[in-house]
């Protein structure tokens, strides 16, 4: 088909077609780049989950592996209104616990989300779950995955729960955190029983102290959190450890702990972990994982860790996804 003359029509709606036009261009290449699977069959899943809830999954080796800063594919379809907000991975086999910002938890079988292709639209999790208006899943983990589960407030109120809690039966939208105190939940993840908790903001401020001092029966501030930054994300760390973070242009870091000391007690200020006003999140990285970012598009890349060089000091970070007008907006990292 010809390509008709855009001269004559408005300059913002020449300018979009031309924006679509090398949108095309460039999934083309980055379609045809991937076709093979970089890892065997698995049943581990990449859970993508938006906004308002909808959600699906789909096995985690039919994301191929890219180049750090490729253009990944796309992922969760969604409303124009809407836009994906998390990764999740977890086996077919097992139970996801979500947790949302108003500090209620639920547990579902993976199994409930239906499996589809990379590109597929899922369902609402409000048809599965008894969410209240307005309520959004803020964090999801698989049901097994350490002796804690740490969750934190947009404004740094910490909490640590033992994993029996969640062993028995979790009566659907369970209290675990008081927004009135602390602000909205922001993060959660799992956590050995003894290491150190990173908890990263907005503004790439962080804090690092051993998860050991936070009262399972209370709480305890983590971070102080400045009136215009909020909490982002949280991780479990070693000594030994690397921690990816990422922000909405679409650069990351791999922070090494070697070169973060910890505080001895929660509840400072923090320091800052990387150069950006707009982290997405954080996750504990080793140079032999795989990193996933999702973007507000709805397009995934999946690259090595190995890709992104550590450093012992807050930087910039390099480009791992290219985004033209498109922002990321989720990560997560696999062990494979």
């Amino acid at each position: 088909m010809e390509r008709p003359d855009l001269t004559q029509i408005p300059v913002e709606v020449a300018d979009y077609i031309r924006y679509l036009e090398a949108q095309l261009q460039e999934q083309a290449p980055a379609a045809a780049s991937i076709p093979e699977p970089s890892e065997p069959e698995t049943n581990v899943q990449l859970i993508t989950i938006s906004r308002q809830g909808q959600a699906k999954r789909t096995p985690r080796h039919f994301y191929g592996r890219q180049r750090r800063g490729g253009m990944g594919v796309f992922d969760l379809m969604v409303a124009e209104d809407d836009a994906p907000a998390l990764l999740a991975l977890a086996d077919a086999g097992d139970r996801l616990l979500l947790f949302s910002d108003l500090g209620r938890g639920f547990r579902i079988e993976v199994s409930a989300l239906p499996e589809g292709e990379v590109r597929a639209r899922g369902i609402s999790l409000h048809t599965l779950l008894p969410l209240l208006d307005g309520e959004r899943i803020v964090a999801a983990l698989p049901a097994r995955g350490g002796a804690h589960a740490i969750l934190v407030s947009e404004r740094g109120w910490v909490r640590r729960i033992r994993s029996s809690f969640f062993a028995g039966t979790l009566i659907p939208g369970t209290s675990f955190h008081e927004p009135s105190s602390g602000g909205p939940l922001a993060a959660a993840c799992w956590a050995p029983g003894d290491a150190d908790l990173f908890i990263v903001t907005r503004q790439g401020m962080a804090i690092r102290f051993s998860e050991t001092q936070v009262s399972g029966r209370t709480g305890a501030l983590g971070l102080r959190v400045a009136p215009d930054d909020a909490v982002v994300g949280v991780t479990p760390i070693y000594e030994e450890s690397g921690a990816f973070i990422a922000d909405t242009a679409g650069q990351g870091t791999i922070r090494l702990m070697s070169g973060f000391r910890p505080n001895k007690s929660p509840g400072a200020a923090g320091k800052q972990a990387m150069k950006s006003d707009g982290v997405i999140g954080v996750a504990a990285a080793a140079p032999e994982d795989d990193l996933f970012l999702v973007s507000q598009l709805g397009k995934i890349i999946r690259f090595s860790a190995a890709d992104v060089p550590p450093k012992e000091s807050a930087v910039q970070g390099v480009n791992c996804m290219s985004l033209r007008a498109d922002t990321t907006v989720a990560l997560a990292a696999a062990k494979l």
